[in-house]
């Protein structure tokens, strides 16, 4: 029989529920708390943990599980509540909640994540980090834009210079781990090849998506959120509609399609011909999204870069 451990995470405490026992502990979220967490389960290969992900609070514990030999599946946790609704638990506390996340790694048994490098983890960091500070660009921007104090001005001018300075330093950190890992690298350069795909989109893609290339086209679409989701009923025929998925690649995603639908003949044939058929701009774009997401997946899965038209779909 299998041991399923459901660890709810907090800022402060790991909540967790042992089942088929029942046991419900509590531990600190510190490395020495984590060890002696670890030291209970007794029979690493029947075990599975399961936790949420919440913003990096549960990074020390997952590693800690993975050194340790012992599976352990990160999930998004809309899915743990909509299981616990479905189960009719209603209340929310984190004894409840670490209940409940138990008794969905022994209905659902998630897929254990692979074991992660610690190289990737920093490169994960950085390229996360380097996505904030996009995001404090913008934001600065868009404050320069309505300012109107020259003093204001000139403050958000030093920070726009600052951020540009900060944005160079992560943008050649993320590129040297790259460099340092061979089969990213060539990834990397693989992607780099499309026409609106850069270097940083593709570092992002090789980072954030390390499935591409290895899923078949429908998985890897839905996989991202690009995928085409059905909304029948009887003799309702819904709109169809994208979503779910990595919503920060998708995000990331956006500008390079636009990009790719200026430059890219191959992606600007089709959202011709897609607004030709009377299809909305955004919905073409996406269309088109999900078009570059499938060819760059087929040219990893054929490590081709873009020369052949063989890897056009």
């Amino acid at each position: 029989m299998k041991i399923y451990v459901g660890v709810d995470v907090s800022k402060q405490y790991l909540d967790v529920c042992i089942v088929p026992q029942g046991k419900l502990l509590r531990f600190d979220n510190d490395l020495k708390a984590i060890r002696d967490f670890i030291k209970l389960l007794t029979e690493p290969e029947r075990t599975l943990v399961v936790l949420e992900s919440t913003g990096g609070y549960e990074m020390d514990v997952f590693c800690a599980l993975q050194e340790a030999g012992i599976s352990v599946a990160k999930v998004n946790p809309r899915r743990i509540r909509d299981f616990a609704r479905a189960c009719g638990k209603l209340a929310k506390t984190d004894r409840i909640d670490a209940q409940v996340i138990a008794r969905y790694a022994q209905r659902i048994e998630p897929k254990a994540d692979s074991a992660q490098d610690l190289r990737m983890i920093a490169l994960k960091a950085l390229v996360a980090r380097r996505g904030q500070l996009i995001g404090m660009r913008t934001a600065e921007n868009n404050r320069l834009e309505h300012a109107r104090d020259k003093s204001i001005k000139r403050s958000i001018a030093r920070m726009l210079a600052e951020i540009e300075r900060q944005l160079e330093t992560v943008e050649k950190e993320i590129q040297n781990h790259i460099d340092a890992m061979p089969g990213l690298k060539s990834k990397q350069d693989i992607l780099d090849s499309v026409r609106g795909i850069g270097k940083n989109t593709a570092a992002m893609l090789v980072t954030e998506l390390p499935e591409l290339g290895r899923l078949n086209r429908r998985q890897i679409a839905a996989l991202v959120g690009v995928a085409p989701i059905n909304r029948d009923s009887g003799r309702f025929r819904g709109k169809r509609m994208t979503g779910g998925g990595r919503r920060y690649v998708r995000s990331q995603l956006f500008m390079p399609t636009l990009a790719a639908i200026r430059h890219n003949p191959r992606i600007r044939q089709l959202y011709k011909r897609l607004i030709a058929n009377g299809k909305k701009k955004m919905v073409a774009v996406i269309a088109c999204m999900r078009k570059l997401l499938l060819i760059m997946n087929s040219m990893l899965a054929k490590n081709q870069c873009w020369i052949s038209k063989t890897v056009l779909l």
